[in-house]
């Protein structure tokens, strides 16, 4: 048999299926077909994305709820700037912005990324570092209803541990109805096209300042090599509430600071006010696990840490009227969050509640402890260590509380709100987190 290829081909073609598969294989056999090459040994590492930043979307609330949203309900010929510091870093990055809880299509544009000056603190950019962003080629970009747009990709090489600068310029009447209320970050909202900017300029329209992050909800990197991240899914504690502004010092900022040289990313799905089991200053943990975690780019392991304000929230001005869960109903919840990441193939590591007795005094929130609260959570606790429903297990419990007083956090340790961990708090909760616990080879380091 002396056939091309080609020849080969067009006879198979001709020929029934059962028939053709037996005439391809004898040829192969006899040496009629070369064999197909070999895949090199040495073939370098595919380029793949990576979520390495985020700021979970929340609707935004009304004028009468108890916190303000710290945004206007509208901004018309305006520009957003807002700085974000990544975990891990690569030659191009992507933007997401998002209009989840918006009820009609947005249009931005003009979009730049940049480099924040360093220790500058109010907005300037780096010389040489301004890039434009586009999306499908175009300079303009419309987010319809519900929907979240990814950029293209951005030649912008930046760090591990670095801060980026994103501008949106948002020229017709744009509703604000998509944000993240707890940014810890200072933003910058000014009159005018300023995405070019290096400085910002103030106006007869005054510079305006925030600590929310409208329509910004994630930053991605392209590393040499695909590689794995950690995503957080908690509530104030996570999201850090209480952190020093503008100094990257949430648990999960410690905690991106001893991953980022095992080329690990993490991203902090933290929303204030969030709930595992019931909707409050964002919805309920299962409806954006999927947007939040399991659809991030390289999330192979989840840490969860929710439950204190479902146990809390009930008979506060939060939920004057509302039931407090059991156990079995947040077990539950649980077990479900964990089956839906299991069905995806991440890990799941469950994290304990931190005490929180005397918790917010002098808020309206003053009684968001009861002895009988701190009794459910600690039955919560129990259940988290010793279910065997985890594939790991965080005790931030044990890493905060006072050793003469457990139902409390530790002195050193405290805010001074007696429920969110200050700075050293935050660090103490990132050091107790055994790396090989999250992704098993890392090693405790």
């Amino acid at each position: 048999m002396n056939f091309e290829f080609t020849d080969m081909k067009r006879l198979t073609e001709s020929l029934p299926g059962t028939r053709a598969a037996a005439l391809l294989a004898l040829a192969l056999m006899t040496g009629a077909l070369p064999a197909a090459p070999a895949l090199a040994a040495d073939a370098s590492p595919t380029p793949a994305w990576v979520a390495t930043w985020q700021a979970s979307p929340q609707p935004v609330w009304g004028a009468d709820f108890l916190f303000s949203a710290h945004v206007p309900s509208e901004l018309r010929d305006q520009t957003v700037r807002q700085v974000a510091r990544v975990s891990l870093g690569g030659q191009r990055l992507r933007i997401v912005l998002s209009n989840a809880y918006g009820k009609q299509p947005l249009t931005v544009a003009k979009t730049t990324v940049a480099r924040p000056r360093q220790g500058s603190g109010d907005g300037a950019l780096a010389d040489d570092s301004l890039r434009a962003v586009t999306f499908g080629g175009q300079e303009a970009a419309t987010i319809l209803p519900g929907a979240s747009l990814v950029s293209d990709p951005v030649a912008l090489p930046v760090a591990a541990l670095s801060q980026v600068a994103v501008s949106l310029y948002l020229a017709h009447a744009t509703p604000i109805d998509t944000f993240h209320w707890d940014g810890r970050q200072t933003g910058w909202l000014v009159s005018g096209d300023q995405t070019r900017a290096a400085t910002l300029r103030l106006t007869d329209r005054a510079r305006q300042s925030t600590t929310a992050r409208p329509l910004l909800t994630g930053i991605q990197v392209e590393t040499a090599q695909a590689a794995r991240a950690v995503a957080v899914i908690g509530d104030s504690i996570t999201d850090g509430a209480t952190a020093s502004l503008d100094q990257d010092r949430r648990w999960p900022d410690f905690l991106a600071a001893r991953l980022a040289p095992h080329g690990v990313a993490v991203v902090n799905a933290g929303i204030s006010g969030a709930r595992l089991l019931s909707d409050g200053m964002g919805v309920n943990a299962l409806a954006r696990l999927e947007r939040d975690v399991l659809a991030q780019p390289g999330v192979r392991s989840v840490i969860v840490l929710l439950g204190i304000n479902d146990i809390s929230w009930p008979g506060t001005a939060f939920a004057q009227h509302a039931e407090p869960p059991t156990l079995a109903s947040l077990t539950a919840g649980y077990r479900q969050l964990i089956a839906q990441a299991h069905s995806r193939g991440i890990r799941v590591v469950g994290a304990t509640l931190t005490p929180f007795e005397g918790a917010l005094p002098g808020t309206p929130l003053a009684d968001y402890y009861q002895p009988g609260k701190n009794a459910l959570r600690r039955q919560v606790n129990d259940w988290i260590r010793h279910s065997g429903a985890f594939d790991a297990v965080i005790d931030f419990d044990a890493a905060l509380r006072d050793p003469a007083h457990p139902a409390r956090i530790a002195a050193r340790f405290d805010s001074g709100d007696h429920l969110h961990p200050g700075d050293e708090g935050n660090r103490a909760m990132a050091d107790a987190v055994a790396l090989d616990a999250l992704l098993p080879g890392l090693g405790a380091h």
